[in-house]
């Protein structure tokens, strides 16, 4: 059963990676080409050295991003279906794919969109050579907090509704998700080391495209997997891990 799930997990996540990776083609390359441009001409003002291109645009921007999608979609599909395989029929009584759309949209609030409105992703350009280890570490603080609050939350959410009801249940248990979310993104420091005279529309669309390609994955991932699930487990009962 699992290795059904897993196998499914991967196809769907390698589908989502490809259309994610397209959408970043399209929505994110032209903001990170401007990018590069200014970069190259402050180093140019400064009079430094161009480094040395080891893997071109032309690659980076076509096979590159492709290969790198796909292989990161099906590696979250797999664990995607492996976490699904432990929840289906524990939690509540939601068929598959109802569950896999919850578990996409809890995935990318709290792994994409809580960290991003805390640390929005940089094209190239902006940010200190001195700092990324500093700023790599915070970002990922705040996405272990925003996981751990998550899954704080979901593992609550049964017995408040049980004890509330549906709606006052599930209200609460966000609420437990949002304050404890919110807390750590006030208590984290903030990181700002955009240059004055960046274009803001670069940097604005770039993050733009940014969340909507994660958005893509995860709500492809969320819906392949669901619907790919629901059909092969008709044949297969009673469901056991």
């Amino acid at each position: 059963m699992v290795s059904g799930l897993l196998l499914r997990g991967l196809l769907a996540g390698f589908l989502a990676g490809l259309i994610a990776a397209v959408f970043s083609g399209f929505a994110g390359e032209p903001s990170i080409e401007r990018a590069i441009a200014y970069e190259s001409a402050a180093e140019q003002a400064a009079g430094l050295i161009p480094e040395p291109e080891i893997v071109s645009r032309s690659t980076q921007r076509g096979a590159g991003l492709l290969t790198a999608s796909a292989i990161y979609g099906a590696a979250l599909g797999g664990l995607f279906s492996l976490v699904f395989a432990f929840a289906y029929q524990r939690i509540g009584d939601l068929d598959p794919r109802t569950l896999s759309a919850l578990f996409a949209l809890a995935g990318f609030i709290a792994l994409v969109l809580v960290p991003e409105l805390k640390y929005p992703a940089n094209p190239p350009a902006i940010g200190e050579a001195a700092t990324i280890g500093a700023r790599t570490a915070l970002y990922f603080a705040m996405l272990a907090i925003s996981l751990l609050a998550m899954i704080l939350a979901v593992t609550l959410a049964p017995y408040l509704t049980a004890w509330l009801g549906a709606w006052n249940g599930t209200l609460l248990a966000a609420a437990v998700f949002a304050g404890l979310a919110g807390l750590a993104a006030l208590a984290l420091p903030p990181i700002d080391e955009v240059p004055s005279d960046f274009p803001a529309n670069v940097l604005w669309n770039f993050r733009l495209a940014s969340i909507g390609a994660r958005a893509l994955l995860w709500g492809t991932l969320g819906l392949a997997f669901g619907g790919m699930t629901q059909i092969w487990l008709r044949g297969v009962k009673p469901y056991s891990a």
